[in-house]
């Protein structure tokens, strides 16, 4: 790998259970990249991971660093779910006007394949799980706004050796 490589915004955009931490942790380990996740740093804090006002300005914050860490240089992967057309294009554009490439990464699955996910990481537990019943993924799943062809391909690929 380059020992230099070109700074990258990395977006995960997924619903819960759809896999958003383990990619993220890998892209972390393999780029090297800066990853800000909301769940753990609240789970840490001791906050209410269901605290909307907190996580907003949290993500806030993470945004507000993390577009210091592109200017520096450094690639950084943002794990907000990014469920609304409106973000990801927010993010896109902004990271674009500092001249940073950005990736999109959707993880798709289907309700019932998050479910066996979340009941699996339920049993789990482990620091910063997120309990999430099939109700309330149902109820996520309607708010949800999938990027579609056309949005992919507004943002820029990952690298040859990170696709897939």
């Amino acid at each position: 790998m380059d020992a230099s490589p070109e700074p990258r915004l990395i977006l995960l955009c997924g619903l819960p259970g759809s896999g958003k931490t383990t990619l993220a942790k890998r892209l972390a380990r393999e780029i090297p990249a800066v990853r800000l996740c909301p769940d753990e740093w609240l789970a840490d804090l001791g906050v209410d991971l269901f605290d909307e006002r907190i996580r907003d300005r949290l993500e806030g914050r993470f945004w507000a660093h993390a577009q210091d860490l592109l200017r520096l240089g450094q690639t950084v992967i943002l794990e907000f779910g990014f469920w609304r057309n409106a973000e990801r294009d927010e993010k896109r554009l902004a990271a674009h006007a500092l001249g940073v490439p950005v990736e999109l990464h959707y993880l798709a699955a289907s309700v019932d394949d998050l479910c066996q996910r979340l009941e699996a990481r339920n049993r789990e537990g482990g620091p910063g799980t997120v309990p999430v019943s099939r109700e309330l993924l149902e109820e996520y799943a309607k708010f949800f706004q999938a990027p579609d062809d056309d949005e992919l391909g507004l943002f820029d690929n990952p690298p040859p050796e990170r696709r897939g």
